[in-house]
C-alpha cells in the first residue's frame, strides 16, 4: 500500500523561483542600460560637415533647425537638390522660403516638397522613390542627432543600394546643457531609444518576411493621407 506522499510531484523551492525571476529582471535591465549606452555613443555633440558630396539631399522635418541646415548644404554644393520630406499639406514653397530669406533662390530651382510622409519610416519610403525618380545613388541625410540612428535604420533598409551620408543637426539646448541634467532631454533620449530598438526588430523581421506593420506611406491612388497637426512627424 502506497502512502499520500508517494504521488506528489516534487516541488521547486519558492526561493528558486525568487532567483531565477530576479535574474531575468536583473538581465533585462542590464541588457537595456547597456543598449543605451550604446544608442548613446551614436550621437554627435557637434555638427561636422559631410566628408563628400552626393546626389541629393534629404531633410527631415520635425526639429529646430534641420531645414535651415539643409539648405545651407544645398547652397555650398554638397548635393544637386534638397526633398524636404515631411511637410504639412497646408505649406507650400513660399511658406518655407519666407522663414529662409537667406536661400530664396533655391526654393525655386532645387527643393522639392514630400507632403505624403507622416513618420520616420514614410520619409525613407518617400526618399527611395524621389532619388530612384531622379537616378540619385547617394543621399545627405539631415535630422536631429537623436533621431539620426533611427533614420540611418529606416533608409539603409528602405533603399540598401544607395549611399547614405549622415548629417546630424545639434540643437541649441544639445550645446547648452548636458542631457542628463535635463528630465526633458533625457525623455526625448529614451522615447527615442525605444523607438530605435522597435525599427531594428521590424526591419530585422522583414527580413525574413514578417511585416508586423504595412507601410503608412503607401496608400491607394487618391487617397488622402492623415497628417498630424504640425509638420513635426517624427
Amino acid at each position: 500500500m502506497t502512502s499520500p506522499t508517494d504521488d506528489r510531484s516534487p516541488k521547486l523551492p519558492r526561493g528558486w523561483l525568487r532567483a531565477a525571476l530576479v535574474s531575468t529582471i536583473a538581465f533585462v535591465f542590464v541588457g537595456a542600460a547597456a543598449g543605451f549606452i550604446g544608442f548613446l555613443s551614436q550621437l554627435r555633440g557637434a555638427e561636422i560637415a559631410p566628408d563628400r558630396r552626393a546626389d541629393g539631399i534629404v531633410v527631415l522635418t520635425g526639429g529646430s533647425s534641420r531645414v535651415s541646415d539643409a539648405m545651407e548644404l544645398l547652397a555650398a554644393g554638397y548635393g544637386k537638390r534638397l526633398l524636404i520630406s515631411g511637410v504639412h499639406p497646408t505649406s507650400t514653397a513660399s511658406d518655407i522660403s519666407r522663414t529662409l530669406p537667406e536661400n530664396q533662390s533655391f526654393m525655386h530651382c532645387c527643393v522639392d516638397l514630400d507632403r505624403t510622409a507622416v513618420s520616420t519610416r514614410g520619409n525613407a519610403a518617400e526618399a527611395r522613390r524621389w532619388a530612384e525618380g531622379r537616378g540619385f545613388r547617394s543621399l545627405i541625410v539631415v535630422t536631429s542627432n537623436y533621431h539620426m540612428p533611427r533614420a540611418l535604420v529606416e533608409f539603409s533598409h528602405a533603399m540598401p543600394e544607395t549611399t547614405l551620408i549622415p548629417f546630424a543637426v545639434v540643437g541649441e539646448k544639445w550645446r547648452e546643457e548636458p542631457w542628463w541634467t535635463s528630465a526633458s532631454t533625457l525623455r526625448l533620449l529614451l522615447s527615442e531609444y525605444v523607438k530605435y530598438i522597435a525599427a531594428e526588430l521590424r526591419v530585422r523581421l522583414e527580413d525574413f518576411g514578417i511585416d508586423l506593420s504595412p507601410e503608412m506611406s503607401e496608400q491607394p491612388a487618391g487617397a488622402a493621407p492623415k497628417r498630424p497637426a504640425t509638420a513635426q512627424a517624427n
